[in-house]
């Protein structure tokens, strides 16, 4: 992913919370004709303590995919893959700026991973697996699933196949027009009233310190 460095966040708890409230990836492995797969799935984050409990801890991104989607092969014959997310984006009109000598631009959020793979294909594995996802999603539908027999969940389980993604390597971009400050207080005020994902990008600027001062006004 390119990385300009005024975008690049270097802060990890902000990235896993990206991951974390946008969960809707994008698993891209190299199919057996040598081009990008994609599959778009939910996938949970968990956190494991380090080796020994000495440095960070390690990134695991849980998930699954139906038996008939081939991707599952794929991640068998060649572990290594690339996980995206993207969070909330919207449009950047120039008229945020004070002067007229600027064009539009898109701003984003985004996490980008280095994965290794480790398929998942026991169903007790698989079930454990699904809790989490229900865990992040729907707690309540846990009971539901309990309640639905074994034989329906054996049933279940042999539809998919389940996978560990070990993050190996971690990059997270987050593109808020952090090196303009002369268009933060127009761009903050133009996002606090638009869209959801606008909304989203407004609440990032507080968290990422963007707090334009409120223009003086003359008495």
């Amino acid at each position: 992913m390119y990385q300009p460095p005024q975008f690049k966040s270097r802060d990890d708890a902000l990235a896993d919370g990206l991951m974390r409230s946008h969960p809707l990836a994008s698993l891209i492995s190299v199919d057996d004709a040598g081009l990008p797969f994609v599959s778009h799935l939910p996938l949970h984050l968990e956190l494991r303590p380090a080796p020994f409990g000495e440095g960070l801890p390690d990134r695991v991104l849980l998930g699954h995919c139906a038996k008939p989607n081939p991707h599952w092969r794929y991640l068998q014959a060649r572990p290594q893959a690339v996980v995206t997310f993207l969070g909330p984006h919207a449009y950047l009109s120039p008229k945020v700026y004070p002067d007229l000598a600027r064009v539009p631009t898109w701003n984003y959020l985004a996490v980008h991973c280095t994965v290794q793979a480790t398929l998942i294909e026991d169903p007790a594995g698989k079930d454990a697996l699904l809790k989490k996802l229900i865990g992040d999603h729907e707690p309540p539908y846990a009971e539901q699933w309990r309640g639905l027999g074994e034989e329906f969940a054996h049933k279940m389980l042999a539809g998919i196949v389940a996978f560990e993604l070990q993050v190996t390597d971690l990059q997270c971009k987050l593109k808020l027009n952090q090196h303009r400050p002369e268009a933060h207080a127009a761009m903050k005020a133009m996002y606090a009233a638009g869209t959801a994902d606008e909304q989203a990008l407004a609440v990032w600027m507080d968290e990422l310190g963007m707090n334009p001062a409120p223009a003086h006004k003359e008495s």
